[in-house]
């Protein structure tokens, strides 16, 4: 059984602050041209999306540069919809990573906000403490998120973040974001992708292969269509 995991890419659909908006213009239509054309115009991390170690670091690979298996991953689901907003994902919430089965090579962060997609909640998600993300890099693993990414979002203009939520004493982030994103930088620092913006991962079980092929670009990220397949 197959999976969708990606959100549909549709005008206005929710970005990073501070990316581009998304897009979908007409250019030929049925009734004036006798065939259908659009103009796509979007950021290279709109909706479900893969980032590459280039994203953040100067030095990192670019998509390009991985061979077409790097996107392709079997992983264990972590179950964390009890958290609340802004909550931290601290180490001990994570599997035994000694323990996991040798085909294993990514984590999948269920956290069940896709649920908030396309309202102002979604950027409360929780995130991956330091701690838990260097655990995660250290086991040479991928990560995998139904939120907007590994490290806090900023939330709102306006609206008040919960500081208190970040528990984990190692941590460099708060609940309003940092702009060191110490998450991406242990996963993305340890060559490792980061797939972003996942729904639906109650619709796969614990342990299943991830899809998520990108653009051949040069560059470091690409929207996916992201795909589970149960094994």
């Amino acid at each position: 059984m197959v999976h969708d995991l990606s959100h549909p890419v549709v005008d206005g659909m929710p970005t990073y602050p501070g990316d581009p908006p998304v897009s979908t213009d007409a250019v030929a239509t049925h009734a004036t041209d006798g065939y259908r054309l659009a103009r796509l115009s979007c950021g290279t991390h709109a909706g479900t999306h893969i980032d590459a170690p280039a994203h953040i670091l100067p030095d990192g690979r670019t998509l390009d540069e991985f061979d077409v298996s790097a996107f392709v991953r079997v992983c264990r689901r972590v179950d964390c919809r009890d958290l609340g907003p802004r909550a931290a994902i601290t180490a001990d919430r994570l599997p035994d990573l000694d323990a996991l089965d040798d085909a294993v090579d990514c984590l999948a962060v269920w956290t069940g906000w896709d649920t908030h997609w396309g309202t102002p909640a979604y950027r409360d998600h929780p995130h991956l403490v330091p701690a838990a993300a260097e655990r995660i890099a250290d086991a040479g693993l991928a990560v995998a998120l139904d939120t907007a990414g590994p490290d806090p979002t900023p939330p709102v203009d306006g609206a008040p973040a919960d500081t208190a939520s970040v528990a984990d004493a190692s941590s460099e982030t708060t609940a309003d974001g940092d702009a060191n994103w110490p998450a991406h930088r242990a996963i993305l620092g340890a060559g490792e992708p980061i797939v972003e913006n996942l729904r639906n991962l109650g619709a796969v079980g614990t342990t299943f292969e991830l899809r998520a092929l990108p653009l051949r670009l040069d560059g470091g990220g690409s929207p996916v269509r992201a795909v589970g397949v149960e094994r």
